[in-house]
């Protein structure tokens, strides 16, 4: 019997990011705008993967997000704050407003727990998008407890008080890590479309139709 496995089998994106990368956030906002102009796109499941930017990064930090930048990239704090208001700029013309003065940079190593939990309950996704809006818009700290707890309330994901009594999903988060590694992931957003082709970067939506095109006809040859 014939079998269509192209009309049966889902079309995964596995999407490995860090809630503190604006490329990141760009980039699923452009992913988002790519889908609804794929005529496939019901078939389409994404699967959100652990990539912390800065495994070692402090939970808190004494400098503002700018002065860390000018710090990291050995540039001026004013040449840090151009580059912000640019991402700036490139979010409005995404329907987003982000306030990156405000940002609070952190360990991420929590927060990833925390899309894990969701990704369990079918949530991950969503969960992933309120935290991006949470540090770039409302200036929330992503490794206060208390403020995860919040947020997973918000998005309706179960048991996020509980998660912080153990280490329960410390170890999807260092999976996701490793596997990153083994696929040569060294930045994000990485989008690996149907296990067929990797898109890196917020290269824009119409780069990013282009790949889940790409993908689909690899799939139908």
């Amino acid at each position: 019997m014939w079998h269509d496995y192209s009309m049966t089998t889902p079309f995964f994106i596995d999407i490995w990011s860090d809630v503190v990368c604006p490329f990141c956030y760009l980039g699923t906002r452009q992913l988002s705008e790519a889908l609804a102009l794929f005529e496939h796109r019901d078939q389409v499941v994404t699967r959100p993967h652990a990539f912390e930017l800065d495994p070692h990064a402090p939970i808190n930090y004494d400098v503002s997000l700018p002065e860390l930048l000018a710090q990291k990239y050995g540039m001026s704090v004013e040449h840090a704050r151009a580059a912000n208001e640019r991402l700036e700029a490139q979010a409005r013309t995404l329907g987003m407003t982000w306030s990156l003065a405000n940002a609070r940079p952190t360990n991420t190593f929590d927060a990833h727990r925390l899309i894990a939990l969701a990704t369990s309950q079918d949530l991950g996704e969503p969960m992933v998008q309120r935290l991006f809006l949470a540090y770039f818009s409302q200036g929330l700290l992503l490794s206060d407890r208390e403020v995860l707890n919040g947020l997973a309330s918000e998005v309706g994901v179960a048991g996020a008080e509980g998660l912080w009594n153990d280490d329960r999903f410390a170890v999807d988060v260092r999976s996701d890590e490793l596997r990153a590694q083994e696929l040569g992931v060294s930045g994000v957003p990485s989008m690996l479309i149907d296990n067929r082709v990797m898109v890196v970067g917020a290269q824009g939506t119409e780069k990013i139709l282009e790949g889940l095109e790409r993908a689909w006809q690899r799939r139908a040859n």
